[in-house]
């Protein structure tokens, strides 16, 4: 990655177009908006000292007038997000596919803008609520910006955007009472569901632990939709778009997301801003998955039904270039809430396909961001800037920062030599993909939309055992949220078309009826690459929580902390106080956390560290114990050297040991380990203990565990 003499990621063109509107305000005189400087802020003008404030204090009226105007309207969807800049690079040229430009050479970087949100919550909801994933990127490209607005699940839960409204109405909070806030669980949300059967295979994603993410760095973004790629010559090829967290995909336990949401409901904001600050730049890969226009009607399933996906084992993913966040934002509100998304901001070489979802939403974007940022000059807000020069017939209108000199403002025109003027395709202009179209007028969907359930059972057949028992528990509580019973059968009686076991184990936990027509996934078509366990994993910017008190042995728990760190795992001390801990070496080690402002949800892994009086002083404290139990049963990996060991038995761990039990045990074997659960006795294996650590900490989870 190319640095600038300072040591920082080197600027990309769009930080340099930032860069002329940002104003450092540090060593300054304060101003009002009409640079102005003021000589009092701390006291309005008024009649006497204990008199009435005066209308003539013009810099409490502009401060106080701006302060109540300063949050515009909250997105109706995708209200609560978080953004960061980067940049892409392709890995090799696209050309024989498109004419995108940005996706021709591989020494060209260029620059992104990212949000990631959740979809049903308002602003102030948590991060970390079961939700589908908002996954938006603005690519400012050469040829003008483009957008590729997409989900962190490849499909959707209805096939035409005329749906959409009634579709969020009844996902939001229910309007008589303005509750539940952020939850799929209630009755409005499961009634459109089981009237609209369309929604069946979304609806098995967002039971999944796709709709519990570890984190943004840690999960899969889908353009959703099926686009157009167009080569310089005007063949096409149809598109969806992936992208690959170079971390894997993980997620949160449903105990430990709801746990976290009062912990941090800033979590996953919290875990990108650090990551990038710290210079653990996210990445991912960009994919395509591409057909020939010929073989649009060679599966059982139709490409342009956006509640379908194409199974990679089916139509393979090409991987074609990374992205990397590495710079996080100056201004929240200037730059991740005042950016504008619209699928319909494109480039050259990419088009749209006749996804009725997909049509509907070039519709609406632009509608919602007329409303929502107060006017149609929304493109000229310096984070939705194109670095592409503009130059058009549109003038005025609210907040407009452009000056157009001269009377010319129509097309066409002899005053100005008719320019601004079109270009031609050869000169840049874009062009619509001459797709032959006729048909009479209708309002009707094909017969080929009809199947709403084959591709669910391909999604549940396809997880492992354990993302199965998650996704049948995610049902289970949900449903059981629901409060009229006709509700809750009918939405069982869907279920069962996908599987018909499943269906049974919902109904009796919920007390509704097991269908008694329905199907079974065993015997289906699976696609491995749908399941999280097939995913990569890494141990980079895993975080482990190291339980700590005076007396600590530092020079074992230094080694060990320097191979975590050299494997990425970032460690943080936690003891009974804020300050430090005074090892038996009589060295300072400083503590990060203490128990009461901290929690073992917040971190990926919890090693207690050895020394007679630090465990001692750890088993003074109930929320010490606390915190290894919860650890345990949210299947997180557990190290203890030493008599730290004696911290973990105290918290009921260690009481048989299955074969295959990662322990490391020297004289003697503390107590028995379990999976995922290391012990080093008499620590003359540091190494060994270190690597073992690791190895349970790339894993992740460790499911086995009977808790």
């Amino acid at each position: 990655m190319s640095m600038d003499k300072s040591g920082k990621p080197e600027q990309t063109m769009k930080d340099k177009q930032l860069k002329a509107f940002t104003v450092e305000s540090t060593g300054e005189k304060l101003t009002t908006n009409q640079g102005l400087r003021v000589s009092e802020d701390e006291h309005s003008l008024k009649a006497g000292e204990r008199g009435p404030t005066l209308l003539e204090d013009f810099h409490f009226r502009e401060k106080m007038t701006h302060f109540d105007h300063e949050r515009i309207p909250e997105r109706v969807v995708h209200a609560r997000g978080f953004g960061a800049h980067g940049y892409f690079e392709v890995y090799e040229s696209m050309k024989p596919y498109t004419r995108a430009q940005f996706l021709q050479d591989p020494g060209v970087r260029t620059p992104v803008f990212v949000r990631f949100s959740t979809v049903a919550g308002s602003r102030g909801s948590a991060d970390t609520v079961r939700d589908v994933r908002g996954f938006a990127v603005k690519f400012y490209t050469e040829e003008g910006n483009y957008d590729l607005v997409g989900n962190n699940m490849p499909v959707f839960f209805i096939q035409d955007a005329i749906k959409f409204p009634d579709f969020i109405h009844a996902v939001k909070p229910q309007p008589h009472n303005e509750v539940p806030q952020a939850q799929s669980a209630h009755d409005t949300f499961w009634d459109f569901v089981g009237q609209n059967t369309e929604s069946t295979h979304m609806v098995f994603w967002a039971m999944s632990d796709r709709a519990l993410p570890r984190s943004f760095r840690m999960m899969e973004g889908f353009g959703v939709h099926t686009f157009r790629f167009v080569n310089e010559e005007g063949e096409a090829h149809f598109v969806k778009f992936h992208w690959k967290p170079v971390l894997g995909v993980h997620a949160t336990v449903w105990d430990e997301t709801q746990k976290i949401a009062g912990k941090d409901p800033d979590f996953h904001r919290r875990d990108l801003w650090d990551a990038i600050e710290s210079g653990n730049y996210p990445e991912w890969e960009l994919g395509v998955q591409l057909l020939k226009e010929e073989e649009e009607f060679s599966f059982d399933f139709d490409i342009l039904d956006p509640t379908k996906l194409w199974p990679e084992e089916l139509v393979p993913v090409r991987l074609i270039g990374k992205m990397t966040l590495n710079r996080n934002t100056d201004n929240f509100f200037a730059e991740t809430e005042q950016v504008a998304f619209h699928p319909g901001h494109v480039v050259p070489g990419i088009d749209f396909s006749n996804d009725p979802l997909l049509q509907g939403r070039l519709f609406s974007y632009t509608d919602t961001q007329l409303k929502r940022i107060g006017g149609p000059n929304f493109h000229e807000l310096p984070i939705n800037r194109s670095i592409a020069p503009v130059h058009n017939n549109q003038r005025d209108g609210m907040a407009r920062m452009t000056i157009n000199p001269g009377p010319v403002a129509y097309h066409k025109n002899s005053l100005a030599g008719n320019s601004p003027a079109p270009a031609s395709e050869q000169e840049g202009g874009y062009k619509h993909y001459a797709e032959k179209v006729e048909g009479r007028k209708v309002q009707a969907r094909s017969d080929s939309f009809k199947d709403h359930y084959s591709q669910a059972t391909l999604f549940y057949n396809s997880l492992s055992d354990v993302e199965k028992l998650h996704l049948t528990k995610a049902f289970q509580f949900e449903l059981s949220k629901v409060n009229n019973k006709e509700v809750r059968q009918r939405a069982v009686d869907v279920i069962g078309q996908v599987d018909s076991d499943l269906a049974a184990m919902i109904a009796d936990a919920i007390g509704a009826m097991a269908p008694v027509n329905g199907r079974t996934a065993k015997d289906s078509f699976r696609s491995p690459a749908l399941s999280m366990e097939n995913k990569a994993k890494s141990p980079k910017t895993r975080k482990a929580a190291v339980l700590v008190g005076n007396g600590v042995k530092d020079e074992v728990l230094t080694s060990v902390l320097d191979a975590l760190s050299e494997a990425g795992v970032i460690s943080e001390l936690v003891s009974l106080k804020l300050g430090y801990v005074v090892s038996d070496g009589d060295k300072q080690l400083e503590v990060k956390h203490t128990f009461e402002t901290t929690d073992s949800v917040l971190f990926d892994a919890v090693l207690v560290a050895g020394g007679r009086q630090s465990v001692n002083e750890l088993l003074t404290q109930p929320l010490a114990v606390d915190f290894v139990k919860q650890a345990y049963r949210h299947f997180k990996p557990l190290a203890a050297l030493g008599e730290g060991s004696e911290l973990l038995a105290a918290s009921g761990i260690g009481a048989a040991a299955p074969d295959g039990a990662e322990a490391i045990s020297s004289a003697k074997q503390p107590s028995a380990a379990e999976p995922g659960i290391v012990i080093a006795d008499k620590l003359d294996a540091k190494s060994t203990f270190s690597e073992a650590f690791i190895e349970a900490i790339t894993a992740h989870r460790h499911w086995t565990r009977k808790v």
